[in-house]
């Protein structure tokens, strides 16, 4: 009811100011045709007074005299010659004037020559007529269009030797000095054909001959559907100037401004309607309107730890709230048993792998503790921390396709045997795969082989194109391999390891990770996990620095080696 008001009203408003406006700007151009007809009678005075001071210039003055008294001695070279003399004068008389149109003529009136940015559109050898119109403004209308004019004689003694000819075009430079002037848009035509306009270029196209031939009697005219106050400044023959203003620009301005103000209006009347609106919901509605909210949150955030607050204003509500609290505790309660149940089955896997080998027995449970423990000492999110226990748990999971005698060898491996070891990344990701739940940890699985320089397998990947979590698992695989025991070499010590990490650091280990592997050994947190226990805090951050120094020249080098990047393969 509101909006039908308002719209009644914003009509019958428009409808108003339309007519208003339309009046408004029929008053706007008679009096601006009254202002222009007496710019116009100015101007032309000023063009008179411009012609009378050029024809006082004593060196055309001279050449112009010198061809009337010698225009019957020479031959016809000789002649234009001396006509040749005279337009150069009058070209430098132009030059400083920068007027359209420079003409002398001699004592019969026939043009001479002729000078001016609109020369061309003047006869030469003919004598030119001038119209004269009930304002005493002269013009001379031409093929090429119509020309305001002037003319002042040319005297040498007292005596008259030609005439100095000065005329200005009425073409699209004059119009925009009228709508300049005026504030209206200006149309010049001849006849039936528009000579110059200020109108743009579709509204120019809409000027017809028929519209021409109506216009002196029409005030108001439509051009391209759009309305126009027509009045006509001043006419010579059939050379006609006429100023239009837009009624729908002019209207334009009021117009915004009602629909400002029925705007206002409404925005109030809508918001008094809102806040009533409003009222009557939170008194009905709140209790319903607060558990939609809290279950849409919980479900977006995925959060069903906190049970939602019954409202206390609704027992119905209270009831479906205690209801839902209860099914959401099942269902976190179940959600935890799975979990428990997968973390289980992936520990049991591990499990089965370090069985297969005494020498490798714990070495999963191991590499999952202190990749956790140098991914916290790198800022790593608790997602991320997560991720990576599970994943380097399972890096090793490829291995089950490795036969005994290959895996528990105890002597040196033959290239065939070690291309059997290194297929177990893409046989763990293959075998992890088929489990979603496990998606997250396959880049772990599938690039914890992979080296900073290119030269790791099974993808080859380089530098960052090697995920962070995987890079992590790589160090730290490779420091427990050293400090256990093994069929073939017994256990290095922390220190050893750590001199070997620092000693590769940049070309086959990641350097970041190895300074955040040596800051965790240096922990209290990390120290249970070795074998030969931790060394000293500060001979550790001794040794981070001296390896750090020993280690640059490595960094350097493997930070200068450009190879494509590699896309790893999806899960």
């Amino acid at each position: 009811m509101v909006a039908v008001v308002l719209s009644a009203v914003f009509a019958g408003v428009t409808y108003n100011i339309r007519d208003r406006v339309r009046a408004a700007v029929a008053e706007r151009l008679e009096a601006g045709q009254r202002v222009l007809s007496e710019l116009e009678q100015r101007r032309a005075r000023e063009l008179h007074l411009q012609a009378a001071t050029l024809a006082e210039n004593p060196t055309l003055r001279n050449a112009v005299a010198t061809y009337k008294i010698e225009m019957n001695l020479g031959s016809g070279a000789y002649k234009r010659g001396m006509i040749s003399a005279i337009r150069r004068e009058l070209d430098k008389v132009a030059s400083r004037t920068a007027t359209d149109v420079l003409a002398v003529t001699d004592a019969s009136g026939t043009v001479l020559t002729v000078a001016g940015r609109r020369y061309a559109d003047w006869p030469v050898d003919a004598q030119v007529p001038s119209t004269k119109t009930d304002s005493g403004t002269e013009y001379v209308s031409m093929p090429s269009g119509v020309f305001q004019f002037a003319s002042a004689p040319l005297t040498v003694q007292n005596m008259p030797v030609g005439t100095l000819q000065l005329a200005k075009a009425l073409d699209a430079r004059y119009a925009q000095e009228l709508s300049t002037l005026s504030g209206a848009a200006t149309l010049i035509a001849s006849g039936e054909q528009v000579i110059a306009t200020t109108l743009p270029v579709e509204l120019e196209q809409a000027v017809t001959p028929d519209l021409l031939r109506r216009l002196p009697a029409n005030p108001i005219v439509n051009l391209a559907g759009s309305e126009y106050a027509a009045r006509m400044l001043f006419k010579d023959g059939d050379a006609r100037v006429y100023a239009l203003d837009s009624i729908a620009a002019a209207t334009r301005g009021p117009m915004n401004a009602a629909f400002r103000a029925t705007l206002l209006i409404a925005i109030c009347s809508f918001a008094l309607a809102l806040v009533a609106s409003f009222w009557l919901a939170r008194t009905i509605a709140q209790p319903i309107d607060t558990l939609s909210r809290s279950l849409s949150e919980m479900t977006k955030t995925r959060d069903f730890d906190h049970p939602v607050l019954p409202s206390g204003s609704s027992l119905e509500v209270d009831t479906l709230t205690a209801a839902f609290n209860t099914m959401m505790q099942s269902v976190s309660t179940a959600e935890s048993e799975k979990q428990s149940a997968y973390v289980g089955s992936i520990r049991a896997l591990a499990l089965a792998l370090d069985a297969r080998d005494p020498y490798t027995a714990g070495h999963s449970d191991r590499v999952s503790t202190l990749s956790v423990a140098v991914g916290r000492q790198m800022g790593l999110a608790e997602d991320e921390l997560e991720v990576l226990r599970l994943g380097a748990l399972l890096h090793d999971i490829g291995k089950i396709g490795v036969s005994d005698a290959v895996l528990r060898k105890p002597g040196p491996l033959t290239p065939e045997e070690f291309d059997m070891i290194r297929e177990h990344p893409t046989l763990g990701a293959r075998i992890l795969r088929h489990v979603p739940f496990l998606f997250a940890h396959l880049p772990i699985v599938e690039c914890h082989h992979e080296r900073p320089d290119g030269q790791g397998y099974p993808h080859r990947l380089q530098g960052d194109e090697i995920p962070m979590a995987a890079r992590i698992v790589h160090v730290v695989d490779a420091f427990d391999a050293i400090t256990s025991a093994r069929a073939y070499r017994p256990a290095r010590s922390t220190s050893e390891a750590l001199h070997e990490l620092w000693k590769h650091a940049g070309s086959q280990f990641d350097v970041d990770v190895v300074r955040a592997l040596t800051a965790a050994i240096s922990s209290k947190t990390a120290r249970p996990v070795f074998h030969d226990g931790a060394i000293p805090v500060a001979p550790a951050r001794k040794m981070m620095k001296m390896a750090e120094v020993a280690a640059q020249p490595v960094i350097q080098v493997a930070s200068h080696t450009k190879r494509p990047a590699r896309k790893l393969p999806q899960a």
